[in-house]
């Protein structure tokens, strides 16, 4: 058995093609993502991996619509997404595969 402290993950990922990661595949990634009522995550868009995002806890607007706990939200690749916290947010994100450098900004 081993243990891990999330902290000494970067921005909450723990698993996919990146270092630190407690499990390094190309399948898919995993993260554990924590967020300030009000911050914000700027538009952008992924070329090749499919999104997931769980809300645990909170409520948060992506793309105008609101996401309470419980609820899973989709993102396709070349589909623009953003995020804001509403309240205090814990939400849970799979991409799948694990690419690097597939996050591309959109510049409005």
């Amino acid at each position: 058995m081993n243990k891990i402290n999330l902290n000494k993950m970067i921005g909450g990922w723990f698993i996919g093609n990146f270092e630190p990661s407690i499990h390094k595949t190309t399948d898919f990634e995993v993260g554990i993502k924590n967020y300030k009522k009000g911050e914000c995550v700027e538009k952008h868009y992924h070329k090749i991996a499919v999104e997931y995002t769980i809300i645990i806890e909170g409520e948060a607007i992506m793309n105008g619509i609101q996401y309470n706990a419980g609820e899973v939200i989709k993102v396709e690749p070349f589909e623009v997404s953003d995020f804001k916290a509403i309240t205090e947010v814990k939400s849970v994100v799979v991409k799948i595969p694990s690419v690097i450098n597939d996050k591309y900004k959109v510049n409005d």
